[in-house]
């Protein structure tokens, strides 16, 4: 056939051929479909059959760097550099605990002897709490994914994703859904803004049961949780109910989480098969 030709005389591209057309408002639907088909694809071909997420701040370091930020700030005598650099250890236990239960989960899930991949680690794929889940995973050779968001001031990828299972989105609620669609369990760790936003809708997710799976969420660090949420005023005021509470599980280091995480994930799926997700 005689390809169409524009009025200069050269061959037509085809609409999904053209980055012009693809990034225009009009085909905003075509990506925000990619962002939901192409990894549902990734997911399968890997037999990525369900995941442990982890949320947390992108601010925390690891104990080292930020034992080293503090001697830093106590030399210069500025106090609230100093007041910022003591935030920041106290942040970096948390660090260290998304570390080594991210690995312990890891080092359980490769003992299941599935043959598709079971509970996998998971993480918003940035710095921070998501640094050390990927982090600890990798430290057990095992599997991790990063649901990266591009950010024009934060790092999409840290550097211990398994590179197949390294995602870059565009758009937060295409992010949001692959969280919960693969989750089976999730730990939220202390945060700001963005943890707080995943947080709420887990738990709007599964209070409303939208979400018709059981899903444990443990909420790591009771200090920092109790002080941040009030979840007894809000029972007071009649805005939830008693039992909402019995929707979550705090836990105050790697071997609680892990104890109640797997207790529970081996009772509600030990004897299901994965069901892969399908193209």
């Amino acid at each position: 056939m005689t390809p169409i030709l524009c009025d200069h005389g050269r061959a037509m591209d085809k609409a999904y051929k053209s980055n012009d057309f693809l990034m225009s408002r009009e085909a905003r639907p075509l990506r925000i479909l990619s962002e939901y088909i192409e990894p549902q694809a990734r997911f399968a071909r890997y037999k990525v059959a369900d995941t442990v997420v982890f949320f947390g701040s992108a601010r925390a370091l690891p104990i080292e760097r930020a034992e080293e930020a503090l001697l830093n700030a106590k030399s210069t005598g500025n106090a609230s550099a100093i007041a910022r650099a003591e935030g920041g250890v106290r942040l970096a236990r948390y660090y260290e605990g998304a570390r080594e239960l991210a690995r312990s989960m890891t080092e359980w899930s490769k003992s299941l002897g599935s043959s598709s991949r079971r509970f996998l680690v998971c993480s918003g794929g940035g710095p921070g709490i998501m640094e050390a889940a990927n982090r600890g995973a990798s430290e057990a050779n095992g599997i991790s994914i990063g649901l990266g968001i591009s950010l024009p001031e934060e790092p999409t990828m840290n550097e211990y994703i398994t590179r197949e299972m390294g995602f870059e989105f565009h758009y937060f609620f295409m992010r949001k859904f692959w969280f919960v669609y693969l989750a089976k369990a999730l730990v939220v760790f202390p945060g700001g803004f963005g943890t707080m936003d995943e947080l709420f809708e887990l738990l709007t997710l599964v209070q409303t049961r939208k979400s018709s799976k059981t899903m444990p969420i443990v909420l790591y660090g009771r200090e920092f949780w109790t002080e941040v949420l009030n979840f007894d005023a809000l029972i007071r005021w009649g805005t939830i109910s008693a039992a909402d509470l019995s929707l979550f599980h705090i836990a105050d280091s790697p071997e609680e989480a892990f104890t109640y995480l797997t207790r529970e994930l081996s009772s509600l799926y030990g004897d299901k098969d994965a069901e892969v997700p399908s193209v």
